[in-house]
């Protein structure tokens, strides 16, 4: 994506003035601004977002809250920018729907780092939230239970289309194209995320977590994304069809 809009919501006026002149410096020129849920949300209807970087508290709500409003205005990345720093915060908010979890304080060039890694292994059309269909001349991968379309950005499960936010697809659509293949966590980060050393374990964790929610008829016992104890996960090859 050459030129994505970057909405930066945060209603401390000297972080959202460093992003901001940071972004711009590292070549970014769609940047808006936003200090409050209600204006986050007006500024996603009048142009729209490929990257959200949202602050938990805000004046008017909180972002765990505003995230699920986010997305029906669309699919961006969201990138929870924030001072809360617990385990459970960070799980929270992965599991709320975002796509990475900063911590404050933070260089702002690493933000910069994550979102050109972000949209390096992105599809323009996922990022954006564009509708697509599958065709059968797709990159296609079908597993029986589900199938993932790679070039349109979908995943079915039987029949039905399933919502998969851009950085839970990517994770799987890794897994795909290297099934019976064990990775490490360690490993995952880096492939999929595309920054050495800026991840932690339960970023990975919970997007297997809402991968296999997805595609597993029970997640808590998979037949398809399994755990290799110790080592890491893979996707089983039992279910490839060719």
């Amino acid at each position: 994506m050459m030129n994505p809009r970057i909405l930066i919501v945060d209603d401390e006026p000297s972080i959202v003035k460093m992003l901001h002149m940071v972004l711009q410096k590292e070549g970014f020129e769609q940047i808006y601004t936003a200090g409050s849920c209600r204006a986050a949300l007006d500024a996603l209807d009048r142009h729209g977002a490929d990257i959200v970087l949202l602050d938990v508290m805000l004046p008017d709500g909180s972002g765990f809250e505003l995230i699920s409003q986010i997305r029906t205005r669309g699919n961006p990345h969201v990138f929870f920018l924030t001072a809360k720093v617990s385990d459970l915060d960070k799980l929270t908010g992965f599991a709320m729907g975002g796509d990475d979890y900063i911590t404050k304080p933070f260089n702002p060039l690493e933000i910069a780092a994550r979102i050109k890694a972000r949209l390096r292994r992105t599809d323009s059309s996922a990022v954006a939230g564009l509708p697509a269909s599958p065709s059968s001349s797709s990159p296609s991968y079908d597993f029986g239970r589900f199938r993932l379309f790679e070039a349109s950005g979908e995943l079915y499960v039987g029949d039905a289309l399933v919502s998969c936010p851009a950085q839970v697809f990517q994770l799987l659509l890794y897994f795909c194209k290297h099934p019976g293949i064990l990775f490490s966590k360690t490993q995952l980060y880096e492939a999929v995320w595309g920054i050495d050393g800026f991840g932690d374990d339960n970023t990975v964790t919970v997007h297997i977590r809402r991968i296999r929610e997805r595609i597993e008829a029970d997640p808590s016992a998979p037949k398809h994304l399994v755990t290799v104890r110790g080592l890491g996960y893979k996707l089983s090859k039992e279910y490839l069809r060719r």
